[in-house]
């Protein structure tokens, strides 16, 4: 199985440092869907693992959390991509979970539920944090420059191994390009 692990804010949808706290705030970054739609095709599966302490911070409910994941799934199928499942912590920072990336218990999860190794799994993000979880446990580290990636990439200290690229499309196209394009560039 090819398996394939996004951040949700900053990724897939426009970030906002007052946070996503309705379906109306959550608002497709462009080619994100249908680049999730063509890994789709390639047979990925594609998961979402995301940081939401709106919930602990009281600025959303999980039912708003809910409803906004309801209409990723929805643009998504719009798209032709499908969504296999998001992986959230509703925790805030200082309540010391397991699950809150940077730390790697959202992802263990993720290899449990689906039964692979993350060795080598693809893990896209725009922040620090998203990387160090996936890169803890095997993942190969994707920065994406949208959201808080240009901040990110300028602050350094990059998980080694770090591929950076404009957005989550440019990452697709890299993932899918054909093996023979690839030696014939290198």
């Amino acid at each position: 199985m090819k398996l394939i692990i996004l951040d949700r804010d900053g990724v897939i949808n426009h970030d906002s440092d007052a946070f996503i706290k309705s379906p109306d705030e959550w608002i497709p970054i462009p080619g994100s869907l249908e680049a999730i739609a063509r890994l789709n095709q390639a047979g990925y599966r594609v998961v979402v693992a995301t940081n939401q302490s709106g919930v602990a911070r009281g600025l959303f409910s999980m039912l708003t959390l809910n409803a906004i994941h309801q209409k990723l799934h929805e643009s998504a199928k719009l798209a032709g991509a499908d969504i296999d499942a998001i992986f959230f912590c509703p925790h805030a920072a200082d309540d010391n979970c397991d699950c809150r990336k940077p730390k790697c218990g959202m992802l263990h999860e993720i290899g449990r539920r689906f039964n692979v190794s993350l060795k080598g799994v693809p893990n896209v993000g725009d922040s620090l944090r998203d990387l160090q979880a996936g890169f803890v446990v095997g993942c190969a580290p994707y920065l994406v420059l949208t959201g808080k990636g240009e901040k990110t990439r300028t602050k350094g200290g990059l998980p080694p191994g770090t591929i950076i690229f404009p957005d989550l499309a440019a990452v697709v196209d890299h993932l899918l390009a054909r093996p023979v394009d690839a030696q014939a560039v290198a």
